[in-house]
């Protein structure tokens, strides 16, 4: 409870209504609008921008300040410091794991790696040149199939189950979607391997042949799922929780969380980038593609620069810049063309007054888009390793719905419509 309230004055109305205030733990507090219903009223909100659609205990954003918290870990020092399946336990636990934990969780996770072979049959089937996010949209709702009576949501046990299975798999179907892509034999998971270097082999591994990973790219690889691993109420991770309350299966709310992101104004950004740095095509067109992102009657616009949370820097792009840097030159790629120009921007876009009283600086897709080209992902593959890194984040918010009261999502509208008439008869 609350003593806090704030009072809305309606026309018409002859008192206020009195609607208590909730104290974040930091951030906005959240003023309670559900009793003006039985006031004849809904709130009106488009895009949610104002709307808290639930508690959450997992993730805060203060985009103003460019601050990204799990748990109240800063992003930047979980990056460096930690590890993605540390950060998973983390998100999915609340707390960083103990040392014995956290080899439980890595064992649990690895042990459950394999998918059924009815997954692998299915992908088959697919053309080779399906949108692999199409793919792996589908072979993740096919796990429901697989593990449709296995499951019971209010029982801890399984959902504790369930996201060691999601965990495991998600970077197994990732890998098996970009083989299928590009008409090789699949590589099954290697339980010696880290989780990123396992993904890599599972990736660009041959048949019969040991696993060969550089642990600069399998640590930018980890960097990059740790990177992706949740950002609050997003789009998507508002879409499983919304599919979630109703009791569907926890695969099938994930594989609508898949579909969500694979829209380009959310995870296809990164994919965006990449083609938009091969429309411009050479570093002598950049200042003319800039001039014609600063046209406001020009549809051209420059992709991975600016978010609509962060106002600021975002913290994600700092630590991914420096990812960038560590694996083009591992690779030896400073002066490949599209990252030539992927530079110039940056510069640019740190440099430029228009770019900075915009606040549009370069994103956390900006960078994630140049470092997958760079180690050799296709583009068409970039918002898959996104939904890979991002699974734990949708799975830890739709078990924290489910573990405690919550509704079906049910939301209003403001009906403009044409009010009842009459079927024309003759």
């Amino acid at each position: 409870m609350t003593d806090r309230k704030a009072h809305l004055k309606v026309d018409g109305l002859d008192t206020s209504i009195e609607l208590p205030i909730y104290a974040s733990s930091t951030g906005p507090d959240v003023i309670d609008v559900t009793s003006i219903t039985k006031n004849g009223y809904f709130t009106f909100d488009p895009g949610f921008m104002s709307t808290a659609s639930c508690e959450s205990k997992i993730t805060f954003i203060d985009g103003d300040e460019g601050i990204l918290l799990h748990r109240g870990y800063p992003i930047e020092q979980l990056a460096v410091n930690s590890t993605f399946l540390e950060t998973c336990y983390l998100l999915l636990n609340g707390e960083l794991p103990n040392e014995a934990q956290k080899q439980e969780f890595i064992t649990a996770v690895r042990n459950n790696s394999a998918v059924d072979p009815s997954i692998a049959n299915l992908i088959r089937t697919f053309k080779n040149d399906a949108h692999p996010m199409a793919v792996l949209c589908s072979a993740t709702a096919a796990l429901a199939a697989v593990y449709n009576d296995q499951i019971d949501i209010t029982k801890a046990e399984d959902r504790k189950l369930t996201a060691y299975r999601l965990i495991g798999q998600i970077p197994t179907l990732a890998a098996m979607v970009y083989k299928h892509l590009k008409g090789e034999e699949f590589i099954a998971p290697d339980s010696s391997l880290d989780y990123a270097e396992n993904y890599l082999h599972m990736t660009f591994g041959k048949a019969g042949q040991a696993a060969k990973v550089s642990q600069v790219l399998a640590k930018a690889m980890d960097r990059i799922f740790i990177l992706h691993a949740d950002h609050e109420q997003n789009a998507s991770t508002s879409t499983v929780r919304l599919s979630g309350s109703s009791g569907t299966n926890p695969f099938a709310a994930i594989a609508a969380g898949i579909s969500t992101l694979w829209g380009p104004a959310h995870g296809g950004a990164n994919e965006a980038v990449l083609n938009m740095l091969t429309e411009i095509g050479t570093v002598e067109n950049i200042d003319k593609f800039v001039a014609k992102a600063k046209d406001k009657n020009d549809a051209f616009r420059l992709m991975g620069f600016g978010h609509r949370v962060y106002k600021n820097f975002d913290p994600r792009a700092k630590v991914m810049k420096q990812t960038c840097d560590e694996v083009l030159a591992e690779l030896g790629l400073e002066g490949e063309p599209l990252l030539a120009i992927a530079k110039r921007l940056e510069q640019i876009a740190l440099e430029d007054d228009y770019f900075i009283s915009k606040k549009l600086y370069p994103n956390v897709d900006f960078y994630s888009g140049i470092i997958m080209k760079a180690i050799g992902i296709p583009a068409e593959m970039f918002t898959v390793i996104f939904a890979t890194g991002r699974a734990v984040g949708w799975y830890s918010h739709w078990d924290e719905m489910v573990s405690t009261s919550y509704k079906i999502g049910r939301p209003r509208q403001l009906y403009t419509g044409y009010t009842e008439r009459n079927y024309p008869t003759k």
